[in-house]
């Protein structure tokens, strides 16, 4: 009897080795051994070497240090983590994959593709551009701030989850869709590291895996506006002393059938936050000129904005996505470029604000 138990227990064990994806050695995952990767930095190194950084440990009560080594190989960096660090880095928390300026203008086609390769990476890390010595500011940042690799994946997490489009957030799923697809440009959010300050500083427009531009300040919160969230809490217009906020877009676009217009409405919903111009606000024929000029202002800024993306032959706002149809066959992406590039552009306004707080206008 005893001698059948014994043939069982290793009829088992021989069964479970030869199950496919099955194998009686694993990975040690005990939690003392294992350390998880919130974000790798990403830049250039000499001779054509990829410099890699991350801050250890994550998440625990010991002294912050930052990896930085060169390589060849994105996977290899990750290999050699382990090799200058007691515990195992795992990359299943890894949250933020932050590129260097002077690396996305030369492409990231090759390192995307790694990390879509990778199991272990979730496809809704963040991917951030960043202008600036950011291995300098989170070495000296570290010391005065505990957990500093955290908070700046919850400033981005908060901003995606809100949906308050006061920023652009991408994941690497969202960026691998738009890279893939025909009738788009990627986008990736830009941030700006000066001396203890990690701001936040405009949207970059990629061609195909290349960075080319990066827009700032009113033209960045335009393309809110237009493509992001559709809202913002707070729009400075300082060519008119106003400040609009609680903005709620809808944006409708169209395009004529040989492709030499493209019209595009604006319906916008708001209200008046500040005004320091030198028109009364609580009359209503002063009101409705500040309400014109509004528009004609907004119509003129988003009117550049998207010559310049012609400019550029890069289509962010997924435009030539309108010229699909199911009853006719797509064009090609190269004959939409050279459309897109001569294309005519009329943008229309329709501002709708909210009654002045306390007064009896309402129009």
């Amino acid at each position: 009897m005893r001698r059948k138990k014994i043939l069982l227990v290793w009829g088992i064990f021989v069964s479970l080795v030869m199950i496919p994806g099955c194998a009686p050695f694993v990975e040690n995952n005990t939690i003392e051994d294992i350390a998880p990767v919130t974000f790798w930095s990403i830049s250039k190194g000499e001779k054509r070497k990829i410099k890699m950084s991350t801050l250890v440990p994550p998440l625990v009560n010991e002294p912050k240090s930052l990896l930085t080594l060169e390589v060849d190989l994105l996977k290899q960096g990750g290999k050699d983590f382990n090799l200058r660090y007691y515990r195992e880095l795992k990359v299943g928390q890894l949250r933020m994959f932050l590129i260097h300026e002077e690396l996305a203008k030369q492409g990231i086609i090759q390192l995307i593709n790694t990390l879509l390769t990778d199991y272990d990476i979730s496809q809704r890390m963040y991917l951030v551009i960043v202008k600036g010595n950011f291995d300098e500011y989170i070495n000296r940042q570290a010391k005065k701030q505990e957990n500093l690799d955290y908070y700046l994946y919850r400033m981005l997490k908060h901003y995606e989850r809100k949906k308050q489009g006061e920023m652009t957030i991408v994941n690497l799923h969202e960026y691998k869709n738009k890279l893939f697809s025909p009738f788009s440009d990627p986008v990736l959010p830009v941030f700006k590291v000066a001396k203890d300050n990690f701001t936040y500083e405009g949207t970059a427009f990629f061609s195909n895996d290349k960075l080319i531009e990066t827009v700032k300040n009113t033209e960045d919160q335009i393309f809110q506006l237009l493509d992001n969230d559709h809202y913002l809490k707070f729009f400075p217009i300082p060519k008119l002393d106003v400040v609009i906020g609680h903005l709620r877009s809808r944006v409708n676009v169209d395009l004529d059938k040989n492709l030499s217009l493209v019209t595009i409405n604006v319906k916008l919903n708001g209200r008046i936050e500040e005004y320091q111009g030198n028109k009364n606000i609580l009359n209503g024929n002063e009101l409705m000129q500040l309400h014109k000029e509004i528009e004609t202002e907004l119509e003129m800024k988003t009117t550049d904005l998207i010559k310049k993306m012609q400019e550029l032959k890069v289509d962010p706002l997924q435009i030539g996505t309108h010229t699909l149809s199911p009853f006719s066959k797509p064009i090609s992406e190269k004959v939409w470029l050279a459309a897109w590039g001569k294309m005519n552009i009329k943008v229309n306004y329709q501002l709708y604000f909210e009654a002045l707080q306390n007064t009896k206008n309402n129009y």
